[in-house]
């Protein structure tokens, strides 16, 4: 087919994606795998959130609902950000159920930028979020995360690259891939660049619900009250209700003229998030929450046998993550020698051939290329077992025999 240059030509396909597909051929090779490549939940759904989509496909609530999300969803949600997150919204109308939180993150920048406009984001970042920038005809503009200070998105990085074109400042907290958390002090220092600018904020919160002790989730919109009109804050159902097939999320939006545009991007994009998922979201958000606590307590389990299993081998940092289900470890160039890789793209490629699941550094950005993500988000059970096979891959010679 004959066509000329097309902005989606320079988009990739995501190496976890590519990873993924290795691993699934090492499998059908009869190897024995452990998908530590993975972000999705291993949890099935809690009981009564079975027993909600059940019910919802007997009453035959399968058909077109509200463009922004069925009344019963929006509510339950506009409680539950006042009550959990502190951001109070005048109205449900300012609650949007979205196809997901990647979707809700593709609908805010389509809504917000005009070719040229910049996004500052952290590097390394889930690739999706500046590929949808990208696909907004924006332009993400990087501030790299470094080991030495704990992967913390610094405000003073951020005020650095901010210029005439930004439009908005991104922020994930917790952080994939790195897993770090960002304290009151930083989000109220981005509140006082944005509003000394009048910027855009948005807020990735996926991970909200996966947050380890001593550590304690804040939206940033609970801080500022009076800037919430600027404020574009984004959750989803797939990490805290392990929903991710699901495809439920939400944003919150205050800006006359943003909602407005949200209406109409969501029409042109989805026309309604599946209905038979929305009435279960209600139960998700409303009934028995020891469900929750029950998926937190087996992570903070898998996260200390990982980082037990990766700690001392030499050539690896592991960073323990503060929240979310993900070690990002840092590599030296001592352990490419070792185990015969050119680099960690090579190493992940050849982990994934024996069946052993990772993801590159530079599967997340452009500044951290020696570095390698193991997820923890698979069973316990195999993370237990695979742990161990990874220390023991990690700390031999050569992967190629």
């Amino acid at each position: 087919m004959q066509h000329g240059t097309h902005l989606l030509d320079s988009l990739s396909l995501g190496k976890i994606v590519q990873i993924r597909e290795r691993i699934l051929k090492a499998q059908a090779n009869g190897k024995k795998v452990f998908r530590f490549e993975s972000g999705d939940p291993n949890f099935s759904l809690a009981p009564h959130v079975t027993s909600a989509l059940k019910k919802a496909a007997d009453e035959g609530k399968t058909h077109y609902i509200p463009n922004a999300g069925i009344p019963e969803l929006r509510n339950a949600l506009r409680t539950k950000l006042a009550e959990k997150n502190g951001i109070d919204l005048p109205s449900v109308e300012n609650v949007f159920v979205t196809n997901g939180a990647m979707h809700a993150l593709f609908c805010a920048f389509q809504c917000l930028l005009q070719p040229g406009d910049e996004v500052i984001v952290p590097d390394p970042m889930w690739t999706e979020v500046v590929e949808n920038i990208k696909v907004a005809r924006g332009v993400p503009v990087a501030v790299p995360l470094r080991e030495e200070s704990g992967f913390q998105y610094l405000p003073a990085e951020i005020e650095k690259r901010i210029t005439d074109k930004t439009r908005a400042i991104f922020l994930n907290t917790p952080h994939n891939p790195t897993g770090a958390v960002l304290p009151v002090a930083t989000l109220r220092e981005i509140i006082r660049m944005a509003k000394a600018r009048g910027l855009w904020i948005v807020s990735d919160e996926a991970y909200e619900d996966v947050i380890f002790p001593p550590q304690k989730h804040v939206s940033i919109a609970s801080l500022a009250p009076e800037y919430l009109h600027r404020i574009v804050s984004v959750f989803s159902f797939s990490k805290s209700h392990a929903m991710s097939g699901m495809r439920t999320g939400y944003l919150t939006a205050s800006d006359e003229t943003l909602m407005e545009r949200l209406h109409k991007i969501m029409r042109c994009s989805i026309n309604g998030v599946n209905s038979v998922a929305q009435w279960t979201a209600i139960a998700a958000l409303q009934g028995d929450q020891t469900y929750v606590t029950h998926m937190l307590n087996q992570y903070q389990t898998r996260r200390e046998i990982m980082i037990e299993a990766v700690t001392g081998i030499p050539g690896l940092k592991p960073f323990v993550p503060e929240g979310s289900f993900f070690v990002w470890a840092t590599l030296e160039k001592s352990i490419y020698t070792r185990l015969g890789v050119k680099d960690a793209d090579d190493l992940s490629g050849v982990l994934a051939e024996l069946g052993m699941g990772s993801s590159p550094g530079d599967a997340f950005g452009q500044t951290c290329a020696d570095a390698i993500r193991f997820s923890f988000s698979c069973s316990t059970e195999m993370v237990k077992e695979g742990s161990l096979v990874l220390r023991e891959l990690l700390t031999g010679g050569s992967l190629r025999k």
